[in-house]
C-alpha cells in the first residue's frame, strides 16, 4: 500500500500544480452546477457536467496552455482516477447485498454479463469497431456508466477519445431513461398486475447507466422504487471489481496466445483495493459523517478526472468516431430496456 501512494505522489510537485488546479476549477465548477435543482432533476451529475465542462474548455482556450498544464492533467486523468475509484468503495456495504436478496444478485449478474457480451458481439459483428470502443461502451452500459468507462480505460489503456465517445453514450441514453422509465410504470402494472414497485425498482437499477440518473427515475416512480432501485444499482457497482478483473485477466491471456509478452497489460490493483475499501465499509467502524465526507471528496476527485479527459478530448476524435458507437449504444439501450425486463420478471417468478 505504501509503494502504491509513494507511486501516486508526483516527483516535481510544482511541474504538475497548473495543470491540477485547472482540473480542480473545473470539477469545483462541475459540482456547485450538479447542486442546482434545475441541472440535478435531469439526473446530471458532477461526473458528466466536470467532462463537458472540460471537452469546452479543451477545444478552445486549453491549447494555449496545453504546454503547461499537460503534466497536472494526465496526472489527474490517471493516478487521481484509480485513487478515487478505490475509494469509491466507500459508498458500498456487503449488507446492501441482503437488501435487495438473491435474486437482486442474479438479476445484476445476467443483466451485466448479457449486455456486455452483446456489445461485444455488435461491436465486432455488426458495426466492426475496435476492441477499446466496444469494450468501454460495454462497461458503461452494463455496469455504472461513466465510473465504470473510467475504470476500465486504465486496464485496456483506452484513447481519451474512445473514452470521451463511450461517456457520451452514456450521457444520452442514461437522460432518456430517466423519462422513459417513469412512464413505463403504469403500463408495467397494467401489464403485469402482480408487479411491485420494489420490483420495478429492482429493474430500473439492474437497467438504467447512472446512480445518479437511477435516483431520479426512482424518485419519480415512487419512494419504495427508489431505494429498491439506488440498492441494486450499488450493488451493480460492487460487481465493477470482478468485471476489471475479468478483463485484465483476459488481456493477459491474449498476450499469452499471441506469444507476446504481458509487461505492457496493466494488472487492475485498484479494483482488489477498491473491493478492500467496500468490505472495510461494511464493518461499519467509519463513522456516517466521515464517509459522507469521503463520498464528497471521491466525487471531487472522479470529477478532477472527468475534468481532465475533457481538456484532452478533441472533437476532431469525436467525429472521426461516426455513428456506429452511438447506434451500438442505442441497440444495447433497447436491450436493457426489454431484455433486462424480461430478466427482471423470468427471475422474479422463478424466485417469487
Amino acid at each position: 500500500m505504501t509503494t502504491l501512494l509513494l507511486r501516486a505522489v508526483p516527483r516535481s510537485p510544482l511541474k504538475h500544480l497548473p495543470g491540477m488546479l485547472l482540473a480542480a476549477a473545473i470539477a469545483a465548477a462541475a459540482c456547485l452546477l450538479g447542486t442546482l435543482p434545475a441541472v440535478s432533476a435531469w439526473g446530471l451529475g458532477a461526473l458528466t457536467l466536470a467532462i463537458v465542462l472540460g471537452i469546452v474548455i479543451g477545444n478552445t482556450l486549453y491549447p494555449r496552455y496545453a504546454t503547461t498544464c499537460d503534466d497536472g492533467v494526465v496526472f489527474a486523468k490517471q493516478k487521481l482516477l484509480r485513487l478515487g475509484i478505490i475509494l469509491y468503495g466507500f459508498r458500498l456495504t456487503v449488507q446492501q447485498i441482503a437488501d435487495v436478496g438473491l435474486s437482486g444478485v442474479l438479476i445484476d449478474i445476467l443483466t451485466l454479463c448479457s449486455t456486455f457480451f452483446l456489445a461485444c458481439w455488435l461491436g465486432k459483428h455488426l458495426f466492426g469497431l475496435d476492441r477499446q470502443t466496444r469494450w468501454l461502451i460495454g462497461a458503461g452500459s452494463s455496469i455504472c456508466g461513466a465510473a465504470a468507462i473510467l475504470a476500465t480505460e486504465p486496464v485496456i489503456k483506452a484513447d481519451a477519445s474512445k473514452v470521451a465517445v463511450a461517456i457520451a453514450t452514456v450521457v444520452i441514453f442514461g437522460t432518456l431513461a430517466i423519462f422513459i422509465y417513469p412512464v413505463l410504470w403504469p403500463l408495467a402494472q397494467q401489464a403485469f398486475p402482480s408487479l411491485t414497485e420494489t420490483q420495478y425498482g429492482i429493474y430500473a437499477g439492474s437497467t438504467m447507466h447512472e446512480v445518479a440518473q437511477v435516483v431520479a427515475a426512482g424518485h419519480a416512480i415512487g419512494p419504495d422504487a427508489e431505494n429498491a432501485a439506488v440498492i441494486s444499482k450499488m450493488l451493480r457497482v460492487m460487481m465493477l471489481a470482478p468485471f476489471l478483473l475479468f478483463i485484465g485477466a483476459c488481456l493477459r491471456r491474449q498476450s499469452t496466445d499471441a506469444n507476446t509478452t504481458a509487461g505492457g497489460v496493466t494488472f487492475p490493483w485498484f479494483a482488489l483495493l477498491f473491493i478492500g475499501v467496500a468490505l472495510f465499509n461494511s464493518l461499519g467502524i467509519v463513522p456516517a459523517h466521515a464517509v459522507e465526507a469521503i463520498n464528497q471528496f471521491d466525487t471531487f476527485l472522479l470529477a478532477m478526472a472527468m475534468a481532465a479527459l475533457g481538456l484532452t478530448t478533441h472533437m476532431s476524435a469525436l467525429k472521426r468516431a461516426g455513428a456506429k458507437p452511438l447506434l451500438m449504444a442505442s441497440l444495447l439501450f433497447i436491450w436493457l430496456i426489454i431484455g433486462g425486463g424480461g430478466i427482471n420478471l423470468l427471475i422474479h417468478q422463478l424466485m417469487g
